[in-house]
């Protein structure tokens, strides 16, 4: 089935394991692909109940949705129908728990420092910031969470290989190690993900973008 892109195709899907623990978040593409392959299946919460739907269920209910709530989905066309993007969906042979760690990369870095310059405090577009080593590599500093911040290209280049105390600059906030995905703290805070919470344990919850 061809579906073209209606601002939708690129939201993000929470995917639960057969256990429904929550497992990975991926995006509308992806799941959609899970979907029509009877790999997975729509996990959606109505009136305070989860409901479950295989994807021919679930179109077919997509000329209520997009009546009645419009606003609650993102959405793609097929050549069939106009179909809202699950918020979660559940996978039927898959049993692995999600991995207890967040990964160390440029994107979490720069999502969990709000993509701001830790040293100005301005935010900037992704392709204007660097990553900074509080302490230098060159003075023994590592590739670490509590050692690597968001930087402007200037403010990195006025610093460079010193410490801020010898450049005479102040962080913005000491940078610390999340204890969840930062890109998944910040999706929470949309109200659109709302049933991703019910899925979440706080103790040792992460996830992966994939």
């Amino acid at each position: 089935m061809t579906m073209a892109l209606e601002g939708g195709l690129d939201a993000k899907v929470l995917v639960l394991n057969r256990a429904y623990s929550a497992i990975r978040v991926v995006d509308a593409r992806r799941a959609f692909s899970l979907l029509i392959k009877n790999i997975a299946e729509v996990i959606a919460v109505e009136d305070g109940h989860y409901r479950n739907y295989d994807f021919e269920n679930w179109a077919d209910i997509a000329e209520l949705q997009r009546e009645f709530e419009p606003d609650r989905h993102d959405w793609v066309r097929t050549t069939r129908v106009t179909i809202a993007v699950p918020k979660i969906i559940r996978l039927f042979d898959y049993d692995r728990r999600p991995r207890r760690t967040v990964k160390l990369n440029r994107r979490n870095i720069y999502t969990r420092d709000g993509s701001r310059c830790q040293y100005c405090g301005r935010s900037f577009p992704t392709r204007e910031l660097t990553l900074d080593h509080v302490v230098p590599r060159v003075q023994g500093g590592v590739n670490s969470w509590t050692n690597l911040v968001c930087a402007c290209v200037r403010c990195n280049a006025r610093k460079g290989g010193r410490t801020p105390v010898q450049a005479g600059m102040r962080l913005v906030r000491e940078p610390i190690r999340p204890k969840r995905n930062p890109a998944i703290t910040v999706r929470l805070g949309s109200g659109k993900y709302d049933s991703w919470k019910a899925f979440m344990d706080e103790a040792y919850w992460t996830v992966e973008l994939q």
